[in-house]
């Protein structure tokens, strides 16, 4: 189902703040599982047998390996609904008694080793649980899921599905759970699907959709409610406390009740008259069912479901759409370390340069609706850009322009990748690139037809074609290195992390 957003408060979405409390959210169980591999990675990598924890820690962690491992059976054939609530229950009370435990008595201070090879065995077993749960929301239609919800009845944990959102694309491919031809389907169902706003060549957060007008809200015809005699039964009696019919026969649900606790103290309060007792005690079920079918509360996410602007119906917000360039830009790299991986980094470079072109400083200013090399938060339906400012969509903007240009970093080396670079971007006719340096000062350099100038850590960059790849370093002592291959060693790059030593790079590529 996903991560059971129990806190009562919204994650990054809060245009699904009515979520919280029964939402389960998908999109943080992708990056959950990005940050399981990182730490898995981390861990082999430790240098030491053991880590040392307090015996508390050691305690809860083996509580939740062993409720873990008691469940794996589970992982090949999935979860029904008792199985769910026995697992939530069991890693609940493994929280509990460590919570408890440490609210009453605090951390004795013993410290105790924990085995790495424990720690590695209990991530790779976590993983597997995250992986189960992200394939399980996988669509018909090649997409996943975003956020569902839960019902919990008894000893049954039931999941409920919501419309598809961008959200969950994006955590799904920033996830690394797809392979490139599983990442490309997803694309191609989200590039053919309702979340995309031709108009704006780009997508929108969740399917728009008409919502119902005020006078078409709360109206059940007389036919839902025909076989309900406890209905008829208050009607006759004119009371008007569970539902009442209009002029015209449709029925409505008292104005008071705002959620089914209102309409189980009615029901209660009815079950306590003798005239009704029986009624209630054969149609009280048929009653709610009646109520939670109609106004089905249990998929209202809040702001997203119902405005028309901001993170709403029919909105592009910006933030999500750099996202899902900076994770289909991830997907394209990774694809060259598979199998047939040339022609399916290909297909996504495609996806990656059509995202790309929806993206502000593409557009002309009627399209965008301001000046497109300005930041926006989001464009609503039928109206340009709107709410200026320096959003989050800027961190992923650097990220991506940084590969665009091909510079990339590798073990804390500095390397240049001409994968993603345009060579529409080149030069066309000699120019001149001014920067700054660290002191402030100006500085200009020629640039040739065929390249182009960019800044990293206030270093220029200068790239243009050649073959074969090579660097020259060019240090502030006039002291000129040139080698081979497209990767700066690690002392060279941290001159250029720390801005001293290095003036300008000159690379050559075969672009």
């Amino acid at each position: 189902g996903g991560i059971w957003m129990n806190t009562q408060r919204p994650e990054w979405n809060d245009a699904n703040n009515a979520l919280v409390g029964k939402g389960l959210s998908v999109v943080t169980l992708g990056y959950l599982r990005r940050f399981l591999v990182f730490c898995r990675q981390l861990f082999d990598r430790a240098a030491g047998p053991a880590v040392p924890v307090s015996r508390e820690i050691a305690a809860f962690f083996s509580q939740v390996a062993d409720s873990l491992a008691r469940f794996a059976p589970h992982l090949a054939t999935g979860f029904d609904d008792q199985q769910r609530k026995a697992m939530m229950d069991a890693l609940g009370e493994a929280g509990s008694a460590f919570r408890g435990g440490f609210y009453q008595h605090g951390l004795s201070g013993e410290v105790v080793p924990l085995p790495v090879a424990h720690i590695s065995q209990f991530l790779a077993l976590a993983q597997a649980f995250v992986d189960q749960s992200l394939r399980a929301n996988r669509r018909p239609d090649g997409l996943y899921h975003a956020y569902n919800t839960i019902t919990l009845t008894g000893d049954r944990a039931s999941i409920h599905t919501l419309y598809e959102m961008l959200e969950g694309q994006v955590a799904i491919l920033s996830s690394g759970l797809l392979s490139a031809r599983d990442a490309l389907a997803l694309l191609d169902s989200l590039r053919h699907g309702p979340l995309y706003r031709p108009d704006q060549h780009s997508y929108i957060l969740y399917p728009d959709r008409e919502l119902p007008g005020f006078l078409a809200k709360n109206c059940l015809p007389a036919a839902q409610v025909a076989g309900l005699e406890l209905v008829r039964a208050l009607a006759s009696a004119g009371d008007h406390r569970l539902l009442s019919a209009d002029l015209d026969g449709v029925y409505h649900f008292a104005g008071g009740l705002r959620n089914i606790k209102d309409v189980n103290r009615v029901l209660s309060a009815l079950a306590a008259d003798p005239a009704y007792a029986a009624l209630v005690q054969s149609e009280a079920g048929q009653v709610r069912a009646l109520y939670e079918a109609h106004f089905n509360h249990q998929q209202f996410t809040g702001r997203s479901g119902s405005f028309f602007a901001y993170e709403g119906l029919g909105s592009i917000y910006w933030h999500m759409v750099s996202k899902l360039l900076l994770a289909v830009q991830e997907a394209a790299f990774q694809a060259r370390s598979e199998p047939d991986g040339a022609a399916l980094s290909l297909a996504l470079r495609q996806c990656y340069r059509d995202i790309r072109q929806g993206l502000g400083f593409n557009k002309t200013p009627p399209v965008y609706g301001a000046f497109p090399a300005d930041p926006y938060s989001h464009t609503p339906k039928g109206q340009g850009a709107r709410q200026p400012g320096m959003t989050g969509q800027v961190k992923e903007e650097i990220l991506t322009r940084q590969a665009e240009l091909g510079l990339r970093l590798h073990a804390g080396c500095l390397s240049f990748d001409p994968f993603l670079l345009d060579p529409a971007e080149l030069l066309a006719e000699p120019g001149t690139f001014t920067w700054l340096d660290g002191a402030g000062a100006s500085h200009s350099l020629a640039l040739p037809a065929g390249s182009l100038a960019f800044t990293f850590c206030q270093v220029p960059i200068i790239v243009h074609r050649g073959d074969p790849a090579r660097i020259e370093i060019h240090y502030t002592d006039g002291r000129l290195e040139t080698i081979p291959g497209t990767l700066l060693d690690q002392p060279t790059s941290q001159h250029i992390f720390h801005r001293d030593g290095v003036e300008f790079l000159t690379v050559s590529l075969a672009i």
